[in-house]
């Protein structure tokens, strides 16, 4: 089955995470995504933390259903491949620093004339634009000037990081994004190609919620509140009695009348003062206090079970084995089984969002450098002796 994407060609000029996690999206639903990486040493994510012989583990998820060309874009011949792949393309994703593109004869003005139906997608730390565009910005800068890493972690300690790379993540959600939206435009017939700027600390920033508003009107400051989601109670991270954290969010109305009634304190479930939210804020600490007591004399199994029956929300907070033992992540495909080199199958992330009729698929993990560069060169109607030379010449790999 053809997946919504098929028919889109997709040109990646990334590396590392922002720019080809967008591709793979892509990729994973049915474009064709053309890999455009360096000759000889290729993607670093290629060797980024845990390796398989000697290849990322990384790199077979980010890269999976992509076609891998090796060019050297500094070279007159590869500069040309480019932009011949270019002018068949839809989509062309970047993520280097602003002005990079340029110095390689690959800007917008050169690629919207060849292709006025083009949509070039440019992620960087702080955009296209604006005072700090040449200043060097990875997903971790854009967290921070985001305002997320001020939010992150206990009040009495420095600002925290989440574990995984959610800026250049972010980042490339909000790439395809308006790259789906630049498409609709230019295959509705509305208009041409366009440029989708996104910025690593935009991406994060359009995130904060009332951050903004609250500050300007009021002067108020959002700052760490560790488990707790501020503004709304009961919402936090509770202890079991075997050791683990339990998240319970009990803070609409009726809902929190039945966590209160579960946790054996009717008294607070019938209180005026607590029957809305801002009463709640008022009373947080009462309220975490009378669920801490609870949680804490139960089992996780029991506290989940009780709260399960009376419809309050709660779930044990998952390690990477609790996942990927999960009854429900197995009967929603998002476990799959992929084959790695030396007939080795390793359990790999499923695909998100799921779509009834063209759901995306996993063709293939990701390909070797230059896996593919004879087969997309000859399918832009070079002859063998054509890619001979160019390989001659260092060109291409």
């Amino acid at each position: 089955m053809d997946g919504p994407l098929s028919g889109i060609r997709v040109v990646e000029l990334g590396t590392l995470i922002a720019a080809p996690f967008a591709a793979r999206l892509f990729a994973e639903f049915g474009a064709e995504v053309i890999k455009i990486e360096q000759p000889g040493s290729g993607d670093p994510l290629r060797r980024w933390r845990k390796l398989h012989q000697g290849t990322s583990l990384w790199w077979y998820l980010q890269s999976r259903n992509k076609k891998s060309i090796a060019i050297d874009l500094k070279s007159p011949d590869g500069r040309d491949v480019a932009l011949r792949l270019a002018a068949q393309a839809d989509v062309v994703i970047e993520n280097f620093k602003p002005g990079s593109l340029e110095k390689l004869g690959l800007g917008w003005d050169v690629l919207s004339k060849l292709n006025p139906d083009l949509t070039l997608v440019r992620i960087s730390g702080y955009g296209q634009t604006g005072p700090y565009r040449d200043r060097s910005g990875f997903g971790a800068i854009g967290e921070a000037m985001g305002g997320l890493r001020f939010t992150t972690g206990d009040p009495d300690s420095p600002p925290a990081r989440v574990g995984i790379s959610i800026g250049d993540s972010l980042a490339s959600l909000h790439g395809v994004i308006g790259a789906l939206m630049s498409l609709l435009r230019v295959k509705t017939g509305q208009g041409r190609g366009q440029v989708v700027d996104v910025s690593l600390y935009e991406s994060v920033f359009n995130l904060m919620e009332s951050l903004v508003p609250e500050y300007d009107l009021m002067g108020h400051v959002r700052t760490r509140t560790g488990g707790a989601l501020p503004g709304i109670s009961p919402s936090n991270t509770y202890p079991s009695s075997d050791g683990r954290h339990v998240v319970i969010a009990g803070n609409s109305d009726a809902i929190f009348k039945r966590l209160m009634q579960v946790v054996g304190r009717p008294d607070l479930a019938d209180d005026p003062a607590l029957s809305s939210n801002d009463g709640r804020v008022r009373g947080n600490a009462l309220l975490d206090s009378a669920i801490t007591a609870w949680t804490s004399e139960r089992t996780m199994d029991e506290i989940l079970a009780r709260l399960d029956a009376a419809d309050v929300p709660a779930g044990r907070i998952y390690s990477v084995a609790d996942i990927v033992e999960d009854p429900h992540y197995a009967a929603r495909d998002m476990i799959l089984p992929t084959e790695l080199p030396g007939d080795v199958t390793v359990k790999m992330p499923g695909i998100a969002p799921k779509l009834s009729d063209t759901p995306g698929a996993v063709k293939w993990a990701g390909p070797t450098l230059g896996q593919h560069t004879d087969e997309v060169l000859a399918g832009l109607g070079l002859q063998a002796g054509d890619i001979a030379q160019l390989r001659r010449s260092g060109a291409v790999q």
